[in-house]
């Protein structure tokens, strides 16, 4: 084999070895379904400001009055949620433990009964909007709205 050959040969099993791990991300959309947002009221247990996605964990009553632990993934990155105001201080009052909140979220698509969904609105129990984000379909990623 020629060594031009060789070195080609290298050089695609390179760029598709990148290809892959810039691929690797995935959308929203893979993970949870849009189709199925839900709205509760919560109280916040924990709020973690942290890479790659924001998480809130906080208790939801079912209707027979047992408290059921949920987590939430925020789609904004810390970096994106500073950008549209969202600092970590904002957060730790906002969501402080045991805040009172109204929470709209897409459930996993593992089902309801995972306790764990997208995040997509935020409301205090003074009705103002802490955190909303719409779904932009065409790219399976959450919008700051």
């Amino acid at each position: 084999m020629s060594s031009h050959l060789a070195n080609a040969l290298r050089l695609c099993a390179g760029l598709l070895l990148v290809c892959v791990v810039l691929l690797a991300h995935h959308g929203t959309t893979v993970s949870y379904d849009p189709s199925k947002t839900f709205t509760t009221q919560a109280t916040v247990t924990e709020f973690r400001y942290a890479n790659p996605h924001p998480q809130l964990f906080f208790d939801v009553k079912d209707e027979r009055g047992d408290v059921i632990h949920w987590a939430g993934e925020i789609a904004p990155n810390p970096a994106q949620l500073l950008q549209a105001g969202w600092g970590r201080k904002r957060s730790e009052v906002a969501l402080a433990p045991g805040a009172s909140v109204t929470i709209t979220l897409s459930p996993s698509r593992a089902g309801m009964a995972a306790h764990f969904g997208l995040i997509l609105k935020i409301v205090s129990s003074a009705g103002e909007l802490i955190l909303g984000t719409i779904l932009n379909p065409g790219s399976g990623e959450a919008q700051r709205r």
